[in-house]
């Protein structure tokens, strides 16, 4: 994926990653950290009734120049225009959100890049819940430990990897997907759906995630949660404090209707 208006340089500026950049995994996850870290996961464009564009160099305009944040298109394609420029292969991956009560449709996108002959599960746009290290396809049924987080990666029937976390003790699934390798316009029709649909989370609810090497922030309506070495705050926030909050604590400022 490129984009006329992506450097390496813009974006290595924006998320402040200041390590030698080589085409080795320590390159690969000090990226993915470092965008996380820097990036939010937000849908205000969503919450503003904007369309949500899937034009690359509108995407960098959006997260390099105007230092927003997206959800999952967004961010991971950002991230994909950085593995491109360093050589990197990669492939886009189609997911199926499995924390719902029923059978969803695979609205998400998350990358698998191949390094060294080994397959590597990328994704910086899953929310709260989403891993926070590059993790390797033949690790399996193997507690993997990022931070204060923990996943496994499963095989959930003879071509789907199934991730799940553990919350508050418990294992939930997040997502499954196989690697039939997708286009990007392949993603115009969840696009479409998750940033319209009145079903769709991100039309219902404003949703910001931000993490940070201790945990995360995360504003989910009026209900602002800061998770901290695995432990939780919650509060709940006025309305009229929603902008305020958007800028003191994610550097974020609300886009016109």
């Amino acid at each position: 994926m490129k984009a006329e208006n992506f450097t390496l340089r813009h974006y290595f500026d924006r998320i402040g990653f200041e390590q030698p950049a080589e085409v080795d995994i320590a390159t690969i996850t000090g990226m993915m950290r470092r965008q996380l870290f820097t990036v939010p996961f937000e849908n205000l464009d969503v919450q503003a009734k904007k369309c949500i564009s899937l034009v690359p160099e509108q995407i960098v305009e959006k997260i390099l120049h105007r230092k927003r944040g997206g959800y999952c298109y967004e961010v991971n394609g950002i991230f994909a225009m950085a593995l491109q420029e360093l050589g990197i292969t990669y492939q886009f991956v189609a997911a199926r959100p499995m924390f719902y009560p029923v059978k969803r449709p695979k609205t998400h996108m998350a990358l698998v890049l191949t390094l060294n002959d080994e397959q590597w599960l990328c994704d910086l746009g899953f929310g709260s819940y989403g891993i926070r290290a590059p993790i390797r396809l033949d690790v399996l049924d193997t507690e993997i430990k990022q931070d204060f987080d923990t996943f496994i990666l499963t095989i959930l029937n003879d071509r789907e990897y199934l991730l799940k976390a553990l919350v508050d003790g418990k294992w939930e699934n997040q997502y499954a997907f196989d690697l039939s390798a997708q286009e990007w316009i392949d993603f115009a029709p969840a696009n479409y759906l998750n940033s319209t649909h009145p079903d769709a989370i991100f039309v219902q609810k404003l949703l910001v995630i931000q993490h940070n090497q201790a945990g995360r922030k995360l504003l989910f309506g009026n209900t602002l949660k800061i998770v901290t070495h695995g432990k939780t705050e919650q509060q709940l926030v006025d309305s009229e404090d929603i902008q305020r909050l958007l800028s003191f604590e994610f550097d974020l400022t609300v886009p016109k209707c």
